[in-house]
């Protein structure tokens, strides 16, 4: 009887433990992700870039957008970059950011429309590279 009652208990504690240390782990890690910035943000996913007007890179590169947008474009009508005034960023191969960008039709002189447009601009750091994917006017 005791051999069994050992057997048992030996059964139980070999089993037994490593399952429920397993479990342990497991359900203490799931509050620890969420309070160091795991926030349910998907990997790859887009977010917010703060303070856009004051954020210099992010300026820079609506400016970038507009110069290459002129530069595909043609001198027939340039733009004429004002601001950014909204930003996102997505990391894939480099960064990718997604850019809300008023500019004035013409050079910029009184006569010129201010517009919005929507520019996609993806940045390699490593390689030293930026590279304007898209620059679309926004319709309202």
């Amino acid at each position: 009887m005791a051999d069994s009652v050992s057997s048992s208990l030996s059964r139980l504690f070999l089993v037994g433990l490593p399952l429920f240390f397993l479990f342990y782990f497991c359900f203490a890690a799931v509050p620890s992700l969420a309070a160091y910035g795991g926030g349910g943000r998907m990997v790859g996913g887009r977010t917010e870039v703060r303070d856009v007007e004051s954020n210099k890179e992010v300026q820079d590169l609506g400016r970038y957008s507009v110069e290459e947008y002129n530069r595909h474009q043609g001198p027939a009508h340039p733009l004429t970059f004002a601001r950014v005034v909204g930003a996102q960023r997505q990391v894939v191969s480099g960064i990718k950011y997604y850019l809300r960008v008023l500019a004035t039709e013409g050079d910029g002189g009184s006569a010129g429309q201010q517009r919005t447009y929507d520019a996609v601009v993806v940045v390699k750091a490593w390689l030293g590279s930026r590279e304007l994917i898209s620059f679309v006017p926004i319709t309202h």
